[in-house]
């Protein structure tokens, strides 16, 4: 049984504190490689379909396999961290994801890849909840977290969005390998570092791991996730997609009310009674659900209807990619002025006036009107909200629930964009009867139609965030 003691709670001292600046860089360079990994695959799909024989479905869970062992084990994660020490699940984790990734690289047959992107998920699901909880302990409340905040929140929205370049540059000239194999050195000097740098730190208590609640939080999470993918290839009304959502949703029923009922609960019921955690996790799961979508549609307008190459798809998407960085590094100094709550505001109404803009594309558009300048609003707009927002999540929880509130936070944000990008892909489809053989006038249609129900879903988050979100800079 692994023993704590009050004095497990403080960071060890073997060594000289390093810099602080070092440990955000360890953490931000963990929490990239796991959002790039969400959606570097996708350019090298069809180079992986002539290499190993996958068909359409086989593809389909190159993709699903890492997001839903992600989205599964995330509070499991947090929670681990919480019990057994914040930087062993960092190194762990990052371990998993790195190996995976060369296993995954190096792959001979279609269920080896398979395999290796499972691992790949779970891993980072182990190391993504550490990301955060590392930088909120090594950074002291205040604005010089929020700061640390944003270079995160900056960092894995990069990831994101350089998913497509990054992906593109390595199959143009390289491999589709080289996807999954660009990881290992980058995992290793990062492993390295941290095991030299990072301090340990863990839920100064005798909680043991919650294991009852921790299968069925798994299971449920899981099940959701495999339900919402499920979606796209089988629609909605078919068995093989709502059955699974049906037995995701009893499962983390089950969760909540094992929960209230145990000693040491892996989610405490009153941490979700807390406004700050609640409201900012409905917001993440929220603006996730239409800010995930952004990069698939507008890469596949570009590609699809502009006749863009997957390379050039990537490099349209830069000036997007730069406004979430500056709008993240910007809300830190904007919310000591108006308060967290009202730069959240800001910054979906921003974001919703880019969803607007979007929506009037056209099938003849320009780069400039056409990508450039609503991208930018909606970047902007995700990167002034999801600052604030993370702060105010992690901001009202006790320091032996940190790593959980952080694995809640990746949750929220990884679930909402599977299931948004389900629901929107759902309604693509409404306006595009040819499928793929459509016109470019009817895919534009289907791809406007997502960017103004993506904008209505902005409006009206902005309007109960307005009413849920708590007053004050912090939140309390």
């Amino acid at each position: 049984m692994l023993r704590t003691t009050a004095e497990d709670a403080r960071p060890s001292v073997s060594r000289p504190a390093p810099p602080t600046w070092l440990l955000v860089a360890l953490a931000c360079s963990g929490q990239f490689l796991v959002v790039l990994d969400v959606s570097v695959v996708n350019v090298a799909l069809p180079s992986l379909r002539a290499d190993l024989g996958l068909g359409a479905s086989g593809l389909q869970w190159v993709v699903n396999a890492y997001t839903i062992a992600f989205a599964g084990f995330m509070l499991l994660g947090g929670r681990a961290g919480d019990l057994y020490g914040r930087k062993r699940m960092f190194l762990v984790g990052l371990a998993l994801f790195t190996l995976a990734s060369l296993a995954g690289g190096l792959a001979q047959e279609s269920w080896h890849l398979l395999l290796a992107r499972a691992a790949q998920g779970l891993g980072a699901a182990v190391l993504a909840p550490s990301t955060l909880t590392i930088l909120t302990a090594a950074v002291p409340q205040g604005p010089a977290r929020a700061r640390a905040i944003a270079t995160w929140m900056a960092v894995g929205a990069g990831g994101g969005a350089a998913g497509g370049l990054v992906g593109g540059v390595l199959v143009d000239f390289l491999d589709w390998r080289w996807v999954l194999l660009v990881n290992v050195p980058v995992g290793a000097v990062i492993l390295a570092g941290s095991a030299r740098w990072l301090t340990e730190s863990r839920a100064g208590d005798r909680r043991r791991l919650d294991l009852p609640g921790a299968v069925l939080v798994t299971a449920g999470l899981a099940t959701l996730a495999y339900g919402i993918v499920q979606t796209e290839a089988e629609g909605w009304a078919a068995p093989a997609a709502w059955a699974p959502l049906c037995a995701g949703l009893v499962l983390v029923c089950a969760f909540l009310a094992v929960e209230a009922r145990t000693k040491a609960p892996l989610m405490p019921p009153q941490l979700l009674r807390l406004r700050s955690v609640a409201s900012a996790n409905a917001a993440m799961l929220l603006s996730g659900s239409v800010t995930f979508c952004m990069w698939y549609f507008v890469t596949l307008y570009a590609q699809n209807v502009l006749g863009y190459t997957p390379l050039e798809a990537g490099l349209a998407s830069m000036p997007s990619s730069l406004a979430v960085v500056l709008g993240s590094k910007l809300a830190p100094r904007l919310m000591r002025t108006l308060g967290a709550r009202h730069v959240v505001v800001l910054g979906m109404l921003v974001s919703a006036t880019g969803f607007g803009w979007q929506s009037t594309m056209t099938a003849d558009g320009s780069y400039v009107t056409a990508i450039m300048i609503p991208g930018v609003l909606m970047m902007a707009g995700a990167g002034l909200s999801g600052t604030p927002l993370a702060a105010l999540a992690t901001s009202g929880a006790a320091p032996g629930d940190a790593g959980l509130v952080s694995g809640l936070v990746n949750t929220s944000r990884t679930m909402g964009g599977s299931l948004g990008l389900a629901v929107m892909s759902t309604v693509a489809a409404s306006r595009t009867a040819g499928g793929e053989a459509a016109s470019a006038a009817e895919l534009t249609a289907g791809y406007a139609l997502v960017f103004r129900t993506g904008g209505t879903v902005l409006l009206a988050g902005t309007l109960l965030m307005l009413v849920w979100l708590p007053r004050g800079a912090d939140g309390e």
